[in-house]
């Protein structure tokens, strides 16, 4: 039965509640992870950012291993990519989300072509109309082209730097992207294949009607309370990248007409909403490897908020600036962020390198080690190596190095 009224819980419910809508208390998989399987941790996510970066494995593999434990990532690319379950589109960044949220994402592709978002693409699309439309020809022509395959691919004008450094029919694919005309998927390594939306998208999911940005609006907000369980506006407007300035009106509808409840967390700054069918898990266990894009962690702040975990991905910062590392990974142990590993995999030398190891605040134990070793040999096995190397690096380094 659903809940009523206001919802005032202590920050260990809102803890577990929020790890709980996102499947961390889900029962494991007994046996080799299915299709099944990854469908059920996207019904929860929602959306799955993707990254391109390689470092360890490429971030829409880890997620979904947070959940699930190691299985074989080449099942999420036949989701995805065979089976046309999921679709690429730019909501939480590039990302994937079921197909049959599709009509929700019409309106943002409605503002594309109105010139109200992607504005350098949409200039393309003013500035050569004809050889767009050219472009969208070619790709239905042929039914998958890629930047590398355009038979007219035209230099742009300009340095060469920014925007510019792209020929003019890659900005063109990537226009038509944006717009809701062509669809993505992936083939090698990541390189986009485009193809006509409709090769993606069933008939019947774009047969249905068109809601009103207002609707859609709504039903996206439901849908990310429901990904977080308990957040705060901003956590909730983040959650698909939307206008926090159109967001808050529209909360406000949804808890008048009892969709989205007020709530309160104890220690928190700030109003939170809660999704009224909202599961409090009684405990949250297990040890998992968190991706820099994970939606437990990717709005920053709200890591803070509820672990008290600063966070901050190093890979753009200068080398003897980092404080962790270059690509660092977020440990969670029963539901607490502990620790965090500086990772990368080397597969010339067929090892998964701990470069460093740091344990947060009092998590610095040879008991905690042996909980993020297992962490460890079950990344190991997701990304396919045989051997872990673990540095001197850090204040958890040398338990984990007695451990591992």
């Amino acid at each position: 039965m659903s809940r009523t009224g206001q919802w005032n819980m202590s920050a260990d419910v809102a803890r577990r509640i929020a790890l709980g809508a996102q499947g961390f208390a889900d029962v494991a998989p007994k046996g080799a992870v299915t299709k099944r399987h990854l469908k059920r941790a996207m019904g929860r996510m929602r959306v799955l950012q993707l990254d391109s970066i390689p470092v360890v494995i490429r971030t829409q593999y880890l997620t979904f291993h947070s959940r699930l434990g190691p299985y074989d990532p080449a099942l999420l690319d036949r989701v995805a990519y065979k089976d046309d379950s999921w679709f690429e589109v730019w909501s939480h960044e590039a990302s994937m989300l079921p197909v049959e949220t599709e009509p929700l994402i019409r309106w943002t592709w409605d503002r594309a072509r109105e010139g109200r978002t992607w504005k350098n693409l949409h200039e393309v699309s003013i500035r050569e109309p004809n050889y767009v439309q050219s472009i969208l020809d070619e790709v239905r022509d042929k039914g998958t082209v890629t930047g590398g395959t355009l038979e007219d691919p035209r230099p742009m004008p300009g340095d060469g730097s920014g925007w510019w450094h792209r020929s003019l029919g890659v900005m063109a694919l990537d226009w038509l992207y944006r717009v809701g005309d062509l669809g993505v998927r992936r083939q090698g390594n990541f390189e986009k294949v485009f193809t006509p939306i409709e090769n993606i998208i069933p008939a019947e999911i774009r047969a249905l009607p068109t809601p009103t940005p207002e609707d859609a609006l709504k039903h996206l907000l439901v849908q990310a309370t429901q990904a977080v369980g308990v957040g705060t506006a901003k956590d909730i407007a983040d959650y698909f990248r939307l206008s926090i300035r159109e967001v808050r009106p529209v909360l406000a509808e949804l808890v008048e007409d009892g969709r989205i409840l007020p709530a309160t967390v104890k220690g928190w700054d700030v109003p939170a909403f809660a999704d009224p069918d909202a599961k409090t898990p009684r405990s949250i266990t297990g040890a998992t490897v968190l991706s820099p894009f994970d939606p437990v962690v990717w709005f920053r702040e709200r890591a803070e908020r509820i672990w008290g975990f600063e966070y901050r991905i190093e890979i753009y910062v200068p080398e003897a600036k980092r404080k962790y590392g270059y690509y660092v990974l977020p440990m969670m142990v029963d539901g607490d962020l502990v620790a965090r590993l500086d990772v990368k995999t080397d597969r010339q030398a067929d090892v998964l390198r701990i470069q460093s190891s740091h344990a947060e605040f009092g998590h610095d134990t040879l008991e905690m080690a042996g909980r993020v070793a297992e962490a460890i040999h079950d990344l190991a096995a997701l990304v396919g190596v045989e051997g872990i190397e673990v540095s001197n690096n850090g204040s958890l380094a040398p338990n984990l190095r007695s451990t591992i």
